[in-house]
């Protein structure tokens, strides 16, 4: 598999990466790239970071709040922590996902480290967590992305996402520990983290060829992350004022919506939470903002439902959520 080098540790800038990469149809199928970021706490793209982030540690020990372009909750990143991008044309989107997801489990059982996949999003080493991932759809192009916990910090971790909400509200370190593993603790004594990421970028090029970019590319990222992934609208989001609130856990994650309605119209719908998707919810909202709010009319707006915004979600369970709460 053709690969790219990334050596920013700027959380910003990589996430801006991600989203240049989805969107760049002429690259070769597929392509990945290992990655790192400093201490950083990266939201999920429809998540509120007043609800999943502990806001006055992280400005306090400096470290950066980011939010990505896929679903899923909260995580924290050091640099004892190593990033995986998978990115490709599909024909068969769905299909593909798990394919990707696997790449890097077999990559990681070929190094002596017997995983599984677990859950909606997990990969499991000995029971516990040591990696998490996501994914989006652009057109007819997928992007797998996740982290790899090699010799991660869990006392920062834990008081970086201590609120309610998040996937680690604290018990403590001790909890935290019963729940995730680092990878360091399963491979030989001594192995680095370069040495480790040297690994899995050799078992995942097969000694395929590096895809260099230009500068122009790499400007142009500079700029995405400047003018979209480094502000506050992006970072922190626009939550207008509503008077409905619905929350419910479905097996995409929890979603919840907040939306008034006036002279019996949708307005200001918003989506978030930890949930799982193809395409950002934005869209949606779009479409159900100005609606008429009955199950006539959200039946109309949506002929073909909701699931490539809320994985494996049917529309009767959306519609009962929405419209009874």
């Amino acid at each position: 598999m053709k690969y790219l080098t990334l050596t920013s540790t700027d959380p910003h800038y990589n996430m801006a990466f991600d989203q240049y990469m989805l969107e760049r149809p002429e690259l070769p199928q597929p392509v990945f790239y290992l990655w790192q970021n400093r201490p950083s706490v990266i939201i999920g793209e429809n998540q509120s970071a007043y609800s999943e982030v502990n806001l006055p540690y992280l400005e306090e020990k400096g470290i950066a709040l980011a939010r990505r372009v896929t679903g899923g909750g909260a995580v924290y990143h050091d640099l004892g922590n190593l990033n995986y991008t998978i990115v490709g044309r599909s024909r068969d989107l769905e299909a593909d996902y798990p394919g990707y997801v696997h790449l890097v489990a077999d990559a990681l059982r070929s190094l002596g480290l017997s995983v599984e996949l677990s859950g909606r999003n997990d990969i499991l080493l000995d029971g516990r967590k040591c990696s998490g991932y996501a994914k989006r759809m652009w057109k007819d192009r997928l992007m797998v992305h996740g982290t790899l916990m090699f010799q991660v910090d869990l006392e920062e971790l834990t008081k970086a996402l201590s609120v309610p909400g998040s996937k680690f509200t604290t018990a403590g370190v001790a909890s935290v520990r019963s729940r995730v593993v680092n990878l360091a603790d399963y491979l030989p004594q001594g192995t680095s983290l370069p040495a480790f990421r040297a690994d899995l970028q050799r078992i995942l090029a097969q000694n395929d060829s590096e895809i260099v970019l230009s500068d122009a590319s790499k400007a142009e990222i500079a700029r995405l992350a400047n003018e979209k992934f480094r502000t506050d609208e992006w970072i922190f989001g626009h939550s207008p004022r509503t008077d409905f609130v619905r929350i419910r856990k479905f097996a995409c994650g929890t979603v919840r919506a907040d939306f008034s309605v006036k002279s019996g119209r949708i307005v200001n719908l918003r989506f978030s939470g930890d949930f799982l998707g193809n395409v950002p919810t934005l869209y949606l909202e779009e479409k159900l903002n100005g609606s008429p709010f009955s199950k006539a009319a959200l039946q109309e707006r949506l002929p073909h439902g909701v699931s490539a915004y809320f994985d494996q979600m049917d529309f009767p369970a959306f519609l009962s959520f929405l419209l009874r709460g």
